[in-house]
């Protein structure tokens, strides 16, 4: 399989605490990788990691390399590029003060895009793709703030989405989101995998074994056990402690 990013001896540290140790993976192109792994593993620091969010953060500290498609993402000093191939959804959604039609195409705009009927289809794509079209087209001038808390975390999936990323970061996605919304956003995650790479970083278990093609199992900033589903999940994990967290006897 081709590989879309490749981390190579990252290690991160927030002033005197350190996150991340020589942290070394593959990620490959059009996969959903689970990320799992009990709180302070260093989990949503490597997420942040992927699009240099960690540049707004003056306490982090990186260093090792992380390839985008073969090139190092710190070739250029500007980030904001890398953002736009790498998108990120964070775990509680947070709408912007507008309304739904200018949250979606907000990128777009930013990125120069003027042409109304453009940004209405990329507007109408995303939000279907985030299977959120049939719910608000009615009500495309309404705030935003004023969806539910399902809908604002498809809006913020939608969001994502309207610069093509080729890479989609989650961040717990599903952690203030009812079961039923849950199961949409998953379905939507499988069909987005046909065209991008997930990196999705989850504590539910369940969730991890329905959507990765591979997990990874984090502790203190490493990784004790990385390999397929079929592999994690079928008891044949290299670390008992991986084992261990999936039974539920810590974590």
């Amino acid at each position: 399989m081709k590989k879309k990013i490749e981390v190579k001896n990252l290690s991160i540290a927030y002033g005197h605490t350190t996150v991340l140790t020589n942290f070394n993976l593959d990620v490959y192109s059009n996969e959903i990788l689970a990320i799992i792994g009990p709180a302070n593993s260093g989990k949503s620091s490597f997420l942040k990691c992927l699009n240099r969010m960690t540049d707004f953060n003056a306490e982090a500290k990186v260093s090792g390399d992380i390839l985008l498609d073969g090139e190092s993402i710190y070739l250029d000093e500007d980030s904001t590029f890398l953002r736009r191939r790498i998108g990120m959804v964070s775990p509680l959604p947070v709408g912007l003060p507008m309304s739904i039609k200018e949250n979606v195409t907000f990128a777009p705009r930013m990125a120069g895009c003027k042409n109304q009927s453009e940004l209405d289809q990329i507007m109408e794509d995303c939000l279907k793709k985030a299977a959120l079209w049939d719910e608000v087209k009615d009500r495309l001038n309404g705030l935003a703030t004023k969806l539910s808390g399902g809908q604002q975390q498809r809006l913020t999936i939608a969001r994502a989405l309207s610069h093509h990323p080729e890479v989609l970061c989650l961040d717990e996605f599903s952690i203030a989101i009812d079961p039923v919304t849950t199961m949409k956003i998953e379905s939507v995650l499988q069909e987005l995998k046909k065209n991008m790479t997930i990196v999705m970083v989850t504590n539910v278990i369940n969730q991890a074994k329905r959507l990765g093609d591979r997990t990874a199992m984090m502790l203190h900033g490493e990784i004790l056990d990385l390999d397929s589903n079929d592999r994690i999940f079928g008891g044949h994990t290299k670390d008992k402690r991986t084992k261990d967290y999936i039974e539920g006897l810590f974590g």
